[in-house]
């Protein structure tokens, strides 16, 4: 009777449990480690419980999990005692068996924190271990820390910053697209980014299974296998100037001279260095006439093609190229539909990514002044700024403006008197730069702490640089040489000595360009390999960064100008 009872109290308790449906959240649960207790994906935890896709859980929740098991037991391995982790770089004659000897760690658990440990075992790269082991078994091989960024004065009284300390998907060990998590982040809004599923982003990301933190560096998605040149040791590189010769439009013509001005500058740099280079100046005739163009490339025997200048061009050239996937630098194309070209770099930084910058050197500085933005006709510019204020700063009073005269103080409600507010350019004209010069420069001597900032440099700055002062004038530049740069000297000098001049716009644009694509070629002519690393040439900044998994790699390098007292 009494082993009936036993076996019938068993029976009741497994078809109890194989019957569960929910559960209940207490202490320390994550959707992760809930959807693994149970047995199913994280994809199907939140289509049972989608009020959670936020990944935020309450303590006393009743959430769905449809078990049809019995929980799975929890296993206490080296990875879930761990509360940190490091990274190591591997030297010389490390290996898998040898790095699981010294730091006493089993291969599996080894393989759980390094899911693609297998391509990642040539010296140099990095292998994630728990940060306890390493300071406890490394020896002298510490864990890999990043050093902060600096920032040079270039006088007592202008400083240019490198601008960008953003958080941003980069290149890990030239193999996944990676993401630093953000304050604000969850992981539904990471994968609908990036358009992976919730499933692939753990499989890369072991750890989210404690949960998604602020600063952890996820895998997002494989890269594409980076493009090798052709054939030789020669680089086949193709300049594509709107010349207009082959379409009887001299339009452009004297933008593309001085552009192939600087861009032989810096072929005959890169060839001296040695750097073996077969270079082919194609006209690329009118917009209009482009296609026929085309014809003068070999798509089989081209590494590089740098230009054309027009979008619908570039576009047009993609479709050219698209079975090769050779490598197109689009020199001043910059839209949205081109974004999501794997082989395309695209130089030219967004507006979007100068207002960014300009919100957050506000949202620094903010103390409830009221703030006044000066528009250019379209207030494209104008309104993205003033959604990004409003969205950013508490309870913050923006006004667009048409004109620097209509920026008027505030006044202080206690005491009458004016008060300082924060004055926005957002038009690049250059008389209406001068206006907003003039305008901050004559409030800013009717009272202190007027603070005036400008998506883009107009040519009064640094004519009125000592009494912009006064209104702590931060601007963003595109491009800015510094006299002082021993780099800077050695260019121009050379620019001057080969044309007896100095550099014009396009001709630093394309001594530049041409610079930074030629010197991020490796023999093999794998320039996405290099892609990752920030470069200033002779004025630009380049920090290419890919926003979409396997899309364009887009510049997001800029210079911030800042007038202090």
């Amino acid at each position: 009777m009494i082993k009936k009872l036993f076996v019938l109290s068993g029976l009741i308790a497994f078809i109890g449990l194989s019957a569960q449906k929910t559960h209940k959240v207490v202490k320390g649960d994550t959707p992760y480690n809930v959807a693994k207790k149970y047995g199913i994906t994280i994809d199907e935890f939140y289509k049972l419980n989608p009020k959670t896709k936020d990944g935020s859980l309450a303590i006393g929740q009743v959430l769905n999990v449809k078990s049809s098991s019995a929980p799975a037991q929890k296993v206490q391995t080296s990875e879930t005692k761990a509360k940190e982790f490091g990274k190591i770089v591997l030297q010389p004659k490390q290996t898998i068996y040898g790095i699981t000897k010294q730091y006493k760690i089993s291969e599996s658990d080894l393989r759980k924190l390094n899911p693609d440990l297998d391509s990642h075992t040539k010296i140099g790269d990095e292998i994630t271990l728990p940060l306890d082991s390493i300071k406890k078994y490394g020896g002298t091989q510490t864990a890999v820390v990043e050093q902060p960024a600096t920032v040079t004065p270039t006088n007592n009284r202008t400083k240019i910053d490198s601008g960008n300390e953003r958080t941003s998907p980069s290149v890990q060990n030239d193999e996944y697209v990676t993401y630093t998590v953000e304050s604000g982040d969850t992981v539904f809004s990471i994968v609908n980014k990036y358009g992976v599923t919730i499933d692939e982003l753990i499989a890369l990301n072991p750890d989210l299974a404690k949960g998604l933190k602020t600063g952890m560096v996820l895998k997002i998605k494989k890269l594409d296998p980076a493009y090798v040149k052709k054939n030789g040791d020669a680089l086949n590189v193709v300049l594509m100037l709107p010349f207009g010769y082959s379409a009887n439009d001299s339009q452009y013509r004297a933008m593309a001279l001085d552009f192939l001005t600087g861009a032989k500058l810096a072929i005959e740099r890169n060839a001296g260095n040695g750097q073996k280079l077969d270079v082919k100046i194609v006209d690329s005739g009118s917009e209009a006439s482009f296609r026929n163009s085309l014809t003068q490339i070999n798509p089989n025997n081209t590494d590089l093609v740098i230009g054309p200048f027009f979008k619908s061009n570039v576009v047009d050239l993609l479709d050219f190229t698209k079975n090769q996937k050779i490598p197109v630098v689009s020199p001043f194309a910059n839209a949205p539909e081109l974004h999501n070209y794997s082989n395309l770099v695209i130089l030219e930084t967004s507006d979007q990514t100068y207002a960014d910058k300009i919100v957050e050197e506000v949202k620094a500085v903010y103390s409830n002044q009221k703030i006044y933005i000066v528009a250019d006709a379209k207030k494209d510019n104008a309104n993205y700024l003033k959604a990004g204020f409003e969205k950013t700063l508490k309870n913050a009073t923006v006004t667009v403006v048409n004109s620097a005269a209509e920026i008027q103080l505030d006044q202080n409600m206690m005491t009458g008197q004016s008060a300082p507010v924060i004055a926005v350019l957002a038009n690049d004209n250059d008389a209406v730069g001068e206006a907003f010069a003039n305008r901050v420069i004559a409030l800013s001597k009717e009272v202190q702490g007027l603070k005036a900032f400008s998506m883009y440099s107009v040519s009064s700055f640094e004519k009125k640089a000592d009494d912009l002062v006064m209104a702590n004038l931060v601007y963003l530049m595109d491009r800015k040489i510094d006299p002082d740069g021993n780099f800077e000297k050695e260019i121009l000098a050379a620019y001057k000595a080969k044309y007896c001049k100095t550099p014009g716009k396009y001709a630093v644009i394309g001594f530049d360009v041409v610079n930074d694509m030629l010197t991020r070629e490796n023999k093999k002519g794998e320039i996405f390999k290099q892609m990752n690393k920030v470069q200033t040439q002779l004025a630009t900044k380049f920090e290419f960064e890919r926003v979409k998994a396997n899309g364009a790699y887009i510049n997001k390098g800029f210079r911030v100008i800042r007038l202090t007292p």
